[in-house]
């Protein structure tokens, strides 16, 4: 069985940062994508970032230039570097994966983000 484990969110002031990870354990096949994405109770979930094998990214416009994707290959991990913080940030992340051999993602548990003043 594999499954993401994600750590890192909290509660901090705008204008702050804050680090999530997020880890894949078990029978980890090919991972052809992994990221982020964030759900409000008034919205809709929504992709944060992705990040591909080779390093390609791509991000919602409203956190380019705030947020950085990157991962580490030999841990099968993805990391989420959020600075400049804002209130509309506030949300549950999620982190996601694509393998080979599923037909749909795999998801983490979820991490709270709360940014207030």
């Amino acid at each position: 069985q594999v499954q993401l484990v994600e750590s890192g969110g909290g509660l901090v002031q705008p204008g702050e940062s804050l680090r999530l990870s997020c880890e894949a354990s078990g029978r980890v096949t090919y991972i052809f994508v992994m990221g982020w994405y964030r759900q409000t109770s008034e919205k809709q979930r929504e992709l944060v970032a992705s990040i591909t094998p080779d390093g390609s990214t791509d991000y919602l416009r409203s956190v380019q230039g705030r947020f950085t994707i990157s991962k580490h290959d030999a841990k099968d991990a993805v990391y989420l570097q959020m600075d400049n913080l804002k209130s509309e940030d506030t949300a549950i992340y999620f982190c996601f994966a694509g393998m080979d051999g599923r037909p749909d993602n795999l998801w983490g548990q979820g991490t709270q983000v709360t940014v207030s003043p």
